[in-house]
Order: C-alpha cells, then sequence, then structure tokens
C-alpha cells in the first residue's frame, strides 16, 4: 500500500491554507511534518483522514486505511483503560489480544482496570496512543502524539511507531521533536502556504 497525494490544497476555517501539496509514502516509511503553529500540519492531517474535504487535488490512501491521533485522546472516562481499547479494536474487528499488547507496549498494564478519568495527564496520552495499535489499520496520522509524554514514554512511542514501520505500516507525523526514527524524512509546510485572498463576497474596490 501507499499514500499519493498530488496536488492537493485544503482550508482552515473556510479559507485557503495549504496548497500544492506533493507526496508519496510507502510502507515501511514515516514523515515529519514540519512547520511552526498555525503553518497547517493539523489541517493536512485531518483532510488525509477524511475528516475534512479537500479544496482540490487528489489523495490514494481512503481514511479506512487512516488510523487519526488527534489532540483529543479519543477516550470514554468511566471505562477503563482495558475497556477503552476493547472498544476501539471491537469497532474495527481486531483480536481481543491486540489490548493487553497494546497496554504493555505503552507500559499501561498495572493501570487495565483503572477508569480512564482516574489517570493523569500522561496515562491518558499513552491510553489514547495505545489505541493506534488496536486499529489495524495501515497508516497511522499524528498530530503532536508526545504532548504530555515524559522522556520515558516519548521513547516508548517511539519504540511502538518504529515496530509499526517494522511491520509494514507506514506514519505521517506532526511534531517538533526529534523521535529518533531512523530513515524517517521531513517535509516543511511554508512552501505550500497558500497565497492570501479575500473573503468570499469581499469587494477588493473599498481597498
Amino acid at each position: 500500500m501507499e499514500l499519493v497525494v498530488r496536488n492537493l490544497a485544503c482550508a482552515r476555517g473556510g479559507l485557503p491554507l495549504l496548497e500544492r501539496v506533493n507526496l508519496v509514502l510507502q510502507a515501511g516509511q514515516a514523515l515529519v511534518l514540519r512547520g511552526p503553529n498555525g503553518s497547517g500540519k493539523t489541517t493536512l492531517l485531518r483532510t488525509l483522514a477524511g475528516l475534512q474535504p479537500p479544496l482540490d487535488g487528489t489523495l490514494s490512501c481512503p481514511p479506512e486505511a487512516c488510523a487519526y491521533a488527534g489532540h483529543a485522546d479519543g477516550l470514554k472516562a468511566t471505562l477503563t483503560a482495558a475497556e477503552n481499547l476493547q472498544f476501539w479494536a471491537a469497532i474495527h474487528g481486531q483480536p481481543s489480544g491486540s489490548v493487553s499488547r497494546a497496554l504493555a507496549a505503552m507500559n499501561l498494564s498495572d493501570l487495565a482496570g483503572r477508569p480512564a478519568q482516574a489517570l493523569s495527564a500522561g496515562q491518558k496520552r499513552r491510553l489514547g496512543l495505545a489505541r493506534l495499535m488496536v486499529t489495524g489499520r495501515w497508516l497511522w496520522l499524528l498530530d503532536e502524539p508526545t504532548v504530555s509524554l515524559d522522556a520515558a514514554s516519548v521513547a516508548l512511542f517511539a519504540g511502538v511507531v518504529r515496530a509499526h514501520l517494522a511491520q509494514g505500516g507506514a506514519a505521517l507525523i506532526a511534531t517538533h521533536i526529534d523521535l529518533g526514527l531512523e530513515g524517517a524524512e521531513e517535509l516543511q509546510l511554508a512552501p505550500f502556504r497558500a497565497a492570501p485572498r479575500a473573503p468570499a463576497g469581499f469587494d477588493e474596490a473599498f481597498l
């Protein structure tokens, strides 16, 4: 499988933000999105995940092949850590054994029976990221995945990503830190910023 993006344009708040984005991501590869806050990283990831329509261009990977991890952890507060992952595994038709493996990979096994609402911010983040492992999805779209994580947890997550790549998965990651992913390429979004345009209905004669 591969993700091929050609001349993609996407918007935020109805205004064009990125245009002429081209990229190719194949099995076993990771691509890191770089750019300051507001440069379009989240907008691009949400567009690729099928959460908003593109303004123009094409992308080859359907949303059902993607697992998106945004700023929200995607947890149900009253369910335990294990029950949250069991819920997502069932949604994606994955075997129950994937839950224990995901908990262990993110050092959450001892917290399996604790309600998500009783977890710390960092523990919730780890649980939200463990959710990726029970989706069975080929492409991981990750928006600042290490927020609230300490150094040890960042290392754990980087190991999870490396294992995903080794198994033929791919990852597109917006992050400001170095996850130590050998061979990962970077894509600077600055060259793809859309030219400023007047809002629809705006009469330039009044300038």
